[in-house]
């Protein structure tokens, strides 16, 4: 049988192990794991092997020969320029020329290769997908299928709200080899991208088969080390190499061990080691050959690699120290510190938990190293949540992470044109605002400082000015934490791939460095907020506003807005009572009564309570009842409907049903989206969507609070009627959401769970609808229920609507004890 491993990977993301090596033979347990894959092909009788290869292929080659020291028979087939993973296997098509199997020369696993080989054979299939189920499915591409175990859908690295199942693709395939001819010469194409939906659309059979036993894809530093881990304990069928002297410690030969050394299993030390008097190998540890451990020395859940000195009374406690590193006595390594080749490390150093240092480097004797030198990877996975980057500031967020920060954001813009910097009036938004400031010019970046500005006006402006895009810093919980959202040259959330490029140059510091001659002045723009409230209220009717003698009662942040929105409230003829300083994440999660009262009892039209950033506010109508979240997305819908037949209305899944009821009334359209601001507020501002808009748009009036209450109050004073006969022109509703605690890892589970019940319940006629656009919606006879993960925090949040609040809730309930269920699988 044949077999061809993909082993042209960089592994960008296990730097600075990968700096000189091409990721296949970074080592697993004294071995490259690319090897620990050739050994599995050949208890499985594939002899025939190909490997496919391009960063430093002649390392692999060079190693492996031709293939007869490991009884296979190898071939290499070199991508000139990348072809992605099927144009790669591609490359190879004449010796592929029957059934084979593919599979990754940069996972760990001990899967019976016969057995997928066996089910491929009974299915009749085209392509079998081996698959496996993991808790955080994030990284990898989650596949649904049938009970046949037919592929019936693809998604790759899902966000929270599209995690449908926990089951993923390993990349490991059997695959018929006519399907290549369907792969495109020279040109790059992937498997699960381009391939696959190709068979899919063709109605060509692919089938996913769930293999029992261990996979791990070694993808980061933390999946490095942990698969050392599994190994040691016993989780694989993986041997560790050596005699076992002791229970739990294998030992390679010619290895001298001191009498007065202590070890401890489980643990690995290779051949010809010597570790001296006192010296202390912990359980799940791993030395590599060739090493040297001086008396008392310490390693702990520590990996070493080869030809590695570890002076006297030197430690290393959850690292990794990759080939012919030297580490000086008194000195310490701790948690997920990585010291890459041929660096020396003099004595009484400190390397903080964290920090890589990359190949080649010395390090000064006492030196204490809290960042990494010249690039670094953090441990942690997720920088941007639902709503950008958002931390305690000065513990999450300190000025010098928002440096490094602003360095990714620059390197992944273009020098020429400019990027907008705005903040809010809190101190702590501008502190972090001038950090990101210095990381963006430091990449040549040319940057527009607006000073103190709310969200809507920073997106204004980046729109308006034709900029290349922005970066917008608002306070939270009275300014302990911050929240800093990215904008791109529209003025709207850069995309879910745009986080990614800057998560990946954040977290390696692959950073785009100037001259100093090419460093660039930051230069202000103090004139944004005029030129705002100026344009504001050109676009309107001022004096139909002014002839209403319109009463508001108005609460906000004056550290954020000053005096420029009553003033221009004033300016057009209304009359203004507001107060001030109240804890406005109080006001927009609590009790609302003493403002409700407070519209009542001073007759006014309107209150307009503003959140912090500008974006959101919560109207209460003249009777005193309150339009916020769902209600208010209905009005906005109302008035975009009411003041242009035929328009079209985006709302995410979790909008009431009554916008469709409205949109018949009205002649419109309603395009539903998945819930994450970008994905929504980006449809919205699309030519096809504001084409259709003539009267307000629905963008400004859901995303700019300052200019959604004006073109309210306009809207009032065209009408003649108060804010309270305007809801009552939309149908009743009644909706309910909860949120639920929920582990990551037994998120995919859940939602894999959900979906295998609805689709039992669908085939046999139960009637309830299922829709996956985000998370998991079902439509009962008398309402749905939405369940979605949520990406910022372990819990999965239900949303509901019902003919009533009791079936609402009801259904929120129902979904409730599912989750409850299905989490404890």
């Amino acid at each position: 049988m044949k077999a061809i491993i993909m082993a042209g990977g960089e592994g960008s993301r296990l730097r600075p192990l990968t700096c000189d090596r091409p990721k296949p033979m970074v080592p697993v347990m004294d071995r490259p794991i690319m090897q620990h894959i050739v050994q599995l092909l050949w208890d499985h009788n594939f002899r025939d092997i190909g490997a496919t290869l391009m960063y430093l292929p002649e390392d692999i080659k060079d190693y492996f020969g031709d293939g007869s020291d490991y009884g296979v028979n190898m071939q290499y087939f070199i991508e000139e320029t990348p072809l992605g993973t099927a144009g790669s296997v591609k490359n190879a098509q004449e010796f592929l020329d029957e059934t084979f199997l593919v599979i990754s020369g940069d996972a760990l696993t001990d899967f019976d290769l016969n057995y997928i080989m066996s089910f491929h054979q009974k299915k009749k299939a085209a392509v079998t997908i081996a698959l496996t189920r993991v808790p955080t499915p994030l990284e990898y591409g989650v596949i649904i299928t049938d009970e046949a175990g037919s592929v019936q859908q693809f998604l790759e690295k899902p966000s929270w709200g599209e995690v449908f199942s926990d089951t993923v693709n390993t990349g490991i395939y059997v695959i018929e080899p006519e399907v290549l001819k369907l792969v495109p010469n020279n040109t790059v194409f992937d498997f699960s991208k381009d391939l696959f939906p190709l068979l899919l659309s063709r109605g060509i059979p692919i089938y996913g088969c769930v293999m029992p036993g261990y996979w791990c894809d070694i993808g980061n530093l933390a999946q490095y080390q942990q698969a050392h881990y599994d190994i040691l304990a016993g989780e694989t069928n993986i041997s560790c190499p050596g005699s076992e002297i002791a229970e739990g410690i294998w030992v390679g030969s010619g290895t001298e061990i001191h009498p007065e050394a202590y070890l401890e299993g489980p643990s690995f030390i290779g051949q010809n080691v010597k570790i001296g008097k006192g010296a202390k190998v912990s359980g799940f540890s791993v030395i590599g050959s060739n090493s040297i451990l001086e008396e008392n020395a310490s390693v702990k859940k520590g990996i070493i690699w080869n030809n590695v000195y570890l002076g006297k009374k030197s430690s290393l406690c959850g690292g990794v120290i990759a080939n012919r590193v030297k580490i000086k006595s008194h000195t310490s390594i701790y948690e997920e510190g990585v010291i890459g080749d041929d660096t020396i490390l003099n004595s009484y150093v400190t390397i903080k938990p964290g920090v890589k240092i990359w190949p080649h480097k010395t390090v000064e004797k006492g030196a204490v190293v809290q960042e990494s030198l010249i690039w670094a990877d953090q441990a942690k996975k997720h920088l941007f949540g639902a709503n950008g980057v958002t931390g305690t500031v000065n513990v999450e967020l300190t000025p010098e992470m928002a440096v490094r920060l602003g360095s990714a954001f620059g390197s992944c813009s273009k020098k020429e044109g400019q990027i907008v910097l705005g903040a809010d009036g809190y101190p702590c938004s501008q502190m972090i605002k001038n950090a990101l400031a210095i990381g963006l010019t430091a990449t040549g970046c040319n940057v527009l400082d607006f000073n103190k500005v709310v969200t809507p006006i920073s997106r204004y402006g980046v729109r308006t000015l034709g900029i290349n895009g922005g970066i917008q810093v608002h306070a939270l919980e009275q300014g302990e934490k911050v929240c800093i959202t990215f904008l791109n040259r529209q003025g709207t959330n850069i995309t879910k791939s745009e986080e990614r490029k800057i998560e990946n140059a954040f977290y390696r510091e692959d950073f785009r460095r100037v001259a100093g001659s090419q460093v660039t002045d930051i230069k202000n723009y103090p004139d944004i907020v005029s030129s705002y409230f100026e344009d504001l209220e050109k676009s309107i009717d001022g004096d139909i506003i002014r002839n209403a003698h319109l009463k508001i009662y108005l609460d906000y942040d004056f550290m954020n807005f000053d005096e420029n929105l009553p003033g221009m409230l004033e300016n057009i003829g209304c009359e203004v009572i507001f107060s001030e300083g109240a804890d406005l994440d109080h006001r927009f999660n609590q009790d609302l009564r003493w403002y409700q009262q407070q519209v009542v009892d001073l007759q006014c039209d309107l209150g307009a309570i503003f959140q912090y950033d500008g974006e959101k506010m919560i109207l209460i109508d003249n009777l005193g009842h309150v339009i916020q979240d769902d209600l208010y997305m209905v009005l906005v819908s109302l008035l975009v409907m009411k003041t242009h037949q035929d328009a079209t209305i985006v709302v995410p899944v979790t909008a009431s049903q009554v916008i469709e009821d409205m949109a018949k009334k009205y002649q419109g359209k309603v395009i539903r989206t998945k819930t994450a601001k970008q994905f929504y507020m980006q449809q919205m501002i699309e030519d096809k969507i504001v084409s259709t808009q003539k009267g307000y748009k629905q963008y400004i009036l859901q995303f700019d609070a300052i200019n959604a209450l004006v073109y309210i109050l306009e809207f009032m004073a065209k009408e003649k009627i108060p804010l309270s006969e305007i809801m009552a022109l939309s149908p009743e509703f009644y909706q309910h959401q909860k949120a639920i605690e929920c582990p990551w890892h037994a998120k995919g589970t859940v939602m894999r769970k959900l979906i295998e019940e609805q689709s039992m319940e669908e085939q046999d006629g139960g009637g309830k609808q299922g829709e996956l656009l985000d998370g998991v919606k079902v439509y009962h006879e008398n309402g749905w229920a939405l369940v979605l993960p949520d990406s910022d925090e372990p819990i999965c949040r239900i949303f509901s609507e019902g003919v009533s609040m009791e079936t609402a809730e009801e259904l929120t309930a129902m979904y409730a004890d599912k989750i409850n269920n299905y989490k404890k699988e």
